[in-house]
């Protein structure tokens, strides 16, 4: 059984609180949890938070024992999540059996949290030419996957790679797509997008850059430790460069 309940992280605590049933955390982005629901709440392996309970050994028998005396979950609730759309989502990249021309363009829009500038994932999504796939990951893809953008190449244009902290996947589609193109990485019509640079989404710039990717854009905020003489070398170093918010 697979669904999706809720949208970003800054929702959780009024969502977990409209959820009935256990809720078992097993990576970050986990606030403390309002008395309401953490007799309910669960945490594993790295992850763990003050009043909840903390799974050992993959032993999960106390999750299954509270959702079995949990009540069912209301009809009605006013945690919706967003309206449906045409997602794909996968840890392994699928190609089309035969690869586009390179001249076709792929847009990746990647953050580790829902950004500071509330429209910036919704703007960037509308602009991306109808030619071009979103790949998204992170919460940022709460703010654009209430739209339908239609299927390019018998693929949905909008492909879901799941959280932030599953960065790998996306790197793992752009190897792929390089290969299936006989090129760099850098060589792709790929646009790298990250915001809301906390510790997650500057673990996956570091990453990018670690691995010489080039031409990305931040922001609109950079890190903090991101000063102007930094920037201007990352700048000369890796085309890095932020948000045009006027473009």
């Amino acid at each position: 059984m697979a669904g999706h309940y809720g949208t970003t992280w800054q929702n959780q605590h009024a969502e977990f609180d409209a959820f009935t049933g256990p809720i078992l955390a097993t990576t970050n982005c986990i606030h403390l949890p309002r008395p309401s629901y953490a007799d309910r709440m669960f945490t594993t392996r790295v992850t763990a938070a003050t009043g909840t309970t903390c799974i050992k050994n993959n032993d999960f028998s106390a999750v299954i024992t509270c959702a079995k005396s949990c009540p069912p979950y209301p009809t009605a609730s006013p945690a919706k999540a967003p309206s449906a759309s045409t997602t794909a989502s996968s840890s392994t990249p699928h190609l089309p059996s035969s690869p586009p021309s390179k001249k076709k363009k792929s847009a990746a829009s990647t953050s580790s949290a829902d950004a500071t500038d509330p429209n910036l994932h919704t703007d960037y999504a509308k602009a991306v030419p109808q030619d071009a796939f979103i790949l998204t990951l992170g919460c940022g893809k709460f703010r654009i996957n209430n739209h339908d953008y239609g299927t390019l190449l018998g693929l949905p244009r909008l492909l879901d790679m799941g959280q932030c902290n599953d960065a790998y996947s996306a790197i793992q589609t752009a190897l792929a797509l390089a290969k299936a193109f006989n090129c760099s990485v850098n060589e792709l019509p790929l646009t790298i997008v990250l915001s809301w640079l906390e510790q997650k989404a500057v673990a996956v710039l570091l990453t990018l850059l670690s691995l010489n990717v080039q031409s990305i854009i931040i922001g609109p905020t950079p890190p903090a430790f991101v000063s102007p003489n930094v920037f201007q070398i990352l700048q000369e170093k890796f085309k890095l460069r932020l948000v045009n918010r006027a473009g």
